[in-house]
């Protein structure tokens, strides 16, 4: 399953097996949530003609990543990181408006989106500033600067109006985990989660008064311990701080569909017909397919056109439906077997920058796979993030299939690596 590329040096063919098994899938979905008939035909007009084309020129693009000096991408990861976070700040002002967010530069047909490819950026830029540091990730210095890297570029695309797409980039911070930082930054993170959905639920006067109400408890059990009495009610002060930060962004910083998508899918809004339209009917799609499916061309689900959006966030819709049951849970299994091969080869890198690179990929990837999954089935929010190889879409297709190979690429050269270039 492997091939030479130069010297020792050899391609993962499992990995590119899997991704062409998953490649080739998602194109089969396309094609039925796009055809419209049960008779098979072809036009490079319609979407799925499109995404063919997409198909072949992310898979030359990765072809090509193997012509590069592997040293090239380490030397100018920082380079990579600017450019892309330069288009960021630009396509907030000369984007197109798509959806009520300004993300994507628009020439003619051809569309770019920023964000997709500035996941390429932050993975290059994490991997060269772990990998130059030998970075001790318990050091407040180097956590900051790391959070800086993967905090900027979700800044400007909550900006741009896209909050959806800038929650994948805190995907990023399980990478550090693997190169030390603490667990209990993770915990932090739990707490954030718990407390915004309890001030969605609840509100942020009513989340004040049950923590004050709480912290009053603790104190009258720990009252003769002065240190653990001023470390609890700092703590209240900087839950109330967070909460009010959190109320503030829903209020403020979303936009009115984002906080109804969000209260629809905590169940604090009822809105079949509207926001939670899609996830019904999403629902309806996948239920409907049953154990076997109904076969390939034939979801009456997908020829009807009640999944709104079906070929790019709620493509999986389509495998449910015509594939049931059995499809879905192989083309999880795929995804599951791609994730576990990434990090089969992150761990048998020799450089420090290949291993966080892999890292960074296999976070990204997950991230999408678990949300976009979530998604269709009203476990989280729709968020509007695509399938990894699936959706349709230049942009998603490309920057997958450029973050992936340049892993592969890495990979090939791993025999030829020092611990370290620096």
């Amino acid at each position: 399953m492997s091939e030479k590329i130069y010297g020792q040096s050899r391609m993962d063919g499992v990995t590119l097996l899997l991704y062409l098994i998953l490649v080739f899938c998602g194109f089969l979905a396309i094609y039925s949530s796009s055809h419209g008939s049960s008779n098979f035909s072809f036009d490079f007009s319609t979407q799925y003609g499109k995404q063919l084309v997409w198909i072949a020129v992310s898979i030359t693009l990765g072809a090509v990543l193997f012509l590069i000096d592997v040293r090239f991408f380490e030397v100018f990861s920082y380079a990579v990181f600017g450019f892309w976070i330069i288009l960021l700040i630009l396509v907030i002002f000369l984007g197109k408006d798509v959806n009520g967010a300004r993300s994507w530069f628009a020439i003619g047909s051809f569309r770019l989106q920023p964000a997709e490819f500035a996941k390429f950026g932050v993975a290059l830029a994490l991997a060269r500033y772990v990998s130059d540091i030998d970075t001790d990730m318990k050091s407040r210095r180097y956590q900051l600067i790391t959070a800086g890297i993967i905090l900027l570029p979700i800044a400007l695309i909550v900006l741009q109006g896209d909050a959806g797409s800038g929650l994948v980039f805190f995907s990023f911070i399980m990478v550090l985990y693997r190169e030390g930082l603490s667990g209990t930054v993770l915990l932090i993170g739990i707490v954030a989660v718990a407390l915004s959905v309890l001030t969605f639920a609840f509100g942020f006067l009513a989340l004040v008064a049950a923590l004050i109400i709480v912290g009053g408890i603790i104190t009258a059990f720990i009252y003769t311990n002065t240190k653990w009495l001023k470390y609890l009610w700092l703590i209240v002060l900087v839950c109330i701080g967070f909460t009010k930060s959190v109320d503030f962004g829903f209020t403020h910083v979303l936009q009115e569909h984002q906080q109804k998508r969000i209260l629809v899918m905590l169940g604090l809004l009822e809105d079949p017909q509207g926001l939670g339209y899609n996830v019904n009917q999403s629902k309806i799609a996948i239920g409907s397919g049953g154990f076997w499916g109904k076969g390939f061309l034939q979801g009456t689900q997908t020829k009807g056109d009640f999944v709104p959006e079906q070929h790019t966030d709620f493509i999986f819709t389509s495998i449910g439906e015509e594939f049931g049951w059995v499809g879905s849970t192989v083309v999880i299994i795929v995804f599951v077997l791609l994730f576990l091969r990434i990090s089969m080869l992150a761990e048998r890198q020799r450089s420090k920058f290949s291993r966080v690179y892999a890292y960074c990929v296999l976070s990204v990837l997950f991230f999408h796979f678990l949300i976009n999954i979530a998604m269709t089935i009203n476990l989280a929010p729709v968020i509007g993030i695509p399938l990894p190889f699936f959706s349709y879409g230049g942009s998603s297709l490309i920057s997958f299939t450029v973050l992936l190979f340049l892993l592969l690429r890495l990979d090939a050269n791993r025999e030829n690596e020092l611990d370290s270039y620096y």
